[in-house]
């Protein structure tokens, strides 16, 4: 029997049941297709599949789902030099509704994921920040590398962060 989100449910979990992930979808669907206009075909794809290797993350806000973000392997991206012999996670899909960015949820997603990604044992993240994002990812420590490019219309730069082992 799925898990119930109580009314009361704060905080960033990892999307373990059905309706979790489904609740992650939502967001998704509401900040990327609905408010910033991506094909719904490219927001959605094979890693976003049941049984896919990748860990979806929820955020909630007394029961209701706030935010989302995805972690997974990163073995098919262009990495920077030297890094080739490193376990490497990428971020993807870091969304938080409208109506709730500038309260640190965005933050605490983003701890969420590093913190699954150290227990996982990847040793970098990488991710690719829509430009207007930029620097929100640059105060956690993540380094921007090559040109700018287009993703789903919407200009982005690739960015890396080395983790550590603490927390």
């Amino acid at each position: 029997m799925g898990e119930m989100v109580t009314a009361d449910r704060t905080g960033v979990f990892v999307a373990d049941t059905d309706g979790e992930r489904d609740d992650a979808f939502t967001v998704r669907q509401s900040v990327f297709v609905d408010e910033q206009g991506v094909d719904q075909d490219l927001e959605y794809d094979e890693y976003d599949e049941p049984g896919a290797d990748a860990t979806h993350f929820v955020a909630y806000a007394e029961g209701e789902p706030i935010g989302a973000a995805r972690l997974r392997s990163a073995s098919d991206v262009d990495l920077p030099p030297g890094s080739s012999d490193r376990s490497v996670g990428k971020v993807e899909r870091v969304a938080v509704a409208a109506d709730r960015r500038g309260n640190g949820w965005g933050r605490r997603l983003m701890d969420a994921v590093e913190t699954h990604a150290r227990e996982v044992r990847f040793d970098l993240l990488t991710l690719h920040a829509q430009t207007h994002v930029r620097g929100f990812y640059e105060r956690f420590g993540y380094e921007a590398h090559g040109e700018e490019f287009e993703e789903a219309g919407i200009p982005h730069v690739a960015m890396n962060k080395t983790l550590d082992g603490g927390g």
